[in-house]
């Protein structure tokens, strides 16, 4: 597979999209768009990214943006990329904001609402089996998302110790995933 470099104006454009398509939650859209649809970065490239932008301070997407659009265009494709991901969103919000206060306590509000998380819900599960799909070519990485789920799902471990728990498997297979590569 080619994969594209992306402008700053580019980046915009592209996660403009992202932004305004994944209202809500917007992880399904980003990867299904910078790995399916631009080719900006590959699967498995995408997985590594966001396993790092889930570590550090901040929203997970807005980390993502800020990579990717460095990755290509520096500070510029940065600023790009993050400006592209909230502008739409942020206006599309506050308008929703000025209807809902008028409009919340209507039944079919109410009900919209309740199936617009169900449908959120079902667009994460999605992208989270796309991401797993990626790992079956090494299957011994999937006892770390075994471990995963075990920790934060039976023990409910926060993210921090999550992370301490999973990363030195997580880094000693990719370790000898790399060395077979």
């Amino acid at each position: 597979m080619t994969l594209k470099t992306p402008t700053p104006k580019q980046l915009f454009i592209g996660f403009s999209k992202i932004g305004i398509s994944g209202f809500g939650g917007v992880l399904p859209w980003a990867r299904r768009s910078l790995v399916e649809q631009e080719k900006w970065i590959s699967a498995e490239e995408f997985n590594a990214l966001l396993g790092i932008c889930q570590i550090v301070p901040g929203p997970n997407i807005v980390n993502l943006a800020v990579c990717v659009g460095s990755r290509f265009a520096g500070v510029f494709g940065a600023l790009a990329a993050v400006l592209g991901l909230m502008l739409g969103p942020s206006v599309i919000v506050i308008l929703l904001g000025m209807l809902y206060e008028h409009y919340s306590y209507l039944p079919a509000v109410q009900g919209m609402l309740r199936g617009i998380s169900a449908v959120g819900i079902g667009l994460i599960a999605a992208t989270g089996f796309k991401m797993m799909r990626n790992e079956f070519s090494f299957p011994p990485m999937l006892l770390v998302v075994v471990l995963t789920v075990i920790a934060a799902g039976f023990f409910h471990l926060n993210l921090g110790w999550v992370v301490l728990i999973a990363s030195p498997l997580a880094t000693f297979l990719a370790w000898k995933k790399a060395k077979q590569t």
